[in-house]
């Protein structure tokens, strides 16, 4: 099984690609909690996420045969850039298949580091199986995401970080899709420090750990449904599974909402861009998903800053309507001059701020003498929202709530 030895190892090799990313302490999230919370903010790695650790180390351990030969992968997005830039800083020749649908700033960034791209596959899964021929046929190296023990020995050096910036941590909260930076972090941490305690975390609609945790098997979903791209697999590795079986504590789900509100928190409030599944443990630490004390000193590692400027834009409105800060309405009005100037001044008069306003006297689930109108409002929260709806209705207006 992975050991202490392996990760220390690594980071002899992984410190001449990757760097050593800062540690900071959140007054507003320990504010929040009432726990010490401290981010890593791994977000600021090379190539925006903790990849390129464990893709190093991969890449550099190969033969000078396999290194020549060249190297292929499949990946959602973080594990490819890690991989073509580990490459190129070798002179190592690398292939990387991704999901079609991956993000297209994942996709555009990893052609940027040298790496031939190929799209195929809706998921991970499948890009996998096409990575796998691509490896037979032109007798490359095949560079696992997670479930190998030098990918695992480099993501692990970034537990050794954590224990070093934050000698006095009690709790460290890691994000899990195949389970290799986990696997590694705990290896680490548990070595030097057995007391401390680790927590993985995933996203609800990926989430295959805790039912793999019960059965004392690994549990493979159908499907994947979730923002966090970074963690989206059906199953976790065969390798991560076994050291997590061992040396992790806990194992909670967090929901897409909850990971859009801690995306949008970080910032809002950090000013810290951090992709869901990077968002994913400090949406756990917010959320109370597990029993921790007052003053009891929490690491959240922000695993990636890898996010696409479409699903960004989708989550920031998600976190708005999640905190009370956006809503979406329809009521109808009798067609008739002033009707929408009169609804107007009951909003106005409820200080909501008005983004965008839809007149539709077209629908056929109105009367002819009505016109139906969709209104998207700038609110202050959960009780503004609940206060502009009672002076809506107060004044008749039949209140449909969109979002």
């Amino acid at each position: 099984m992975l050991s202490l030895a392996d990760v220390e190892a690594a980071r002899e090799r992984v410190v001449r690609t990757a760097r050593e990313t800062p540690m900071r302490h959140s007054h507003t999230f320990s504010a929040m909690t009432g726990a010490d919370v401290h981010l890593k903010l791994e977000n600021f790695q090379r190539t925006g996420a903790f990849k390129i650790r464990g893709a190093t180390n991969r890449i550099t351990t190969l033969s000078a045969a396999e290194q020549a030969a060249g190297v292929v992968t499949a990946s959602a997005g973080n594990h490819a850039q890690g991989v073509a830039l580990a490459a190129s800083r070798l002179g190592v020749d690398a292939k990387i298949v991704m999901p079609e649908h991956a993000p297209i700033s994942k996709v555009n960034a990893t052609r940027s580091y040298g790496a031939e791209v190929v799209l195929h596959g809706h998921d991970y899964s499948e890009a996998a199986e096409h990575a796998h021929m691509l490896e037979r046929e032109e007798d490359r190296t095949y560079v696992p995401a997670f479930a190998d023990e030098q990918v695992m020995a480099g993501q692990g050096t970034l537990g050794l970080e954590m224990l070093e910036q934050c000698p006095g941590v009690d709790t460290v909260v890691v994000s899990v899709g195949g389970g290799g930076l986990i696997s590694g972090v705990a290896t680490a941490i548990k070595a030097n420090r057995p007391d401390v305690r680790v927590v993985g975390v995933q996203a609800e609609g990926a989430a295959s750990l805790p039912q793999s945790l019960e059965r004392g098997e690994i549990y493979e979903r159908d499907a994947v449904d979730t923002m966090a791209d970074g963690i989206a697999t059906r199953r976790v590795g065969d390798l991560p599974f076994e050291v997590i079986q061992e040396r992790v504590d806990e194992v909670v789900t967090v929901s897409d909402p909850e990971i859009a509100m801690a995306v949008l928190y970080l910032l809002e409030r950090s000013k810290t861009l951090v992709e869901g599944a990077g968002a994913a443990p400090l949406a756990a630490v917010l959320q109370e998903r597990f029993d921790y004390a007052d003053e009891e000193t929490i690491v959240a590692c922000l695993s990636g800053g890898n996010i696409d400027l479409n699903t960004l834009t989708t989550v920031i409105v998600r976190g708005l309507v999640e905190t009370g800060r956006y809503v979406k309405f329809e009521t109808v009005l009798k067609d008739r001059p002033g009707a929408l100037d009169d609804l107007i001044s009951v909003i106005s008069a409820a200080k909501a701020n008005i983004y965008r306003i839809q007149h539709d006297r077209s629908s056929r689930d109105i009367d002819m003498n009505a016109a139906e109108v969709e209104l998207e409002l700038e609110t202050r929260g959960h009780d503004h929202v609940a206060d502009l709806i009672d002076k809506l209705e107060a004044n008749g207006y039949e209140v449909d709530l969109l979002v």
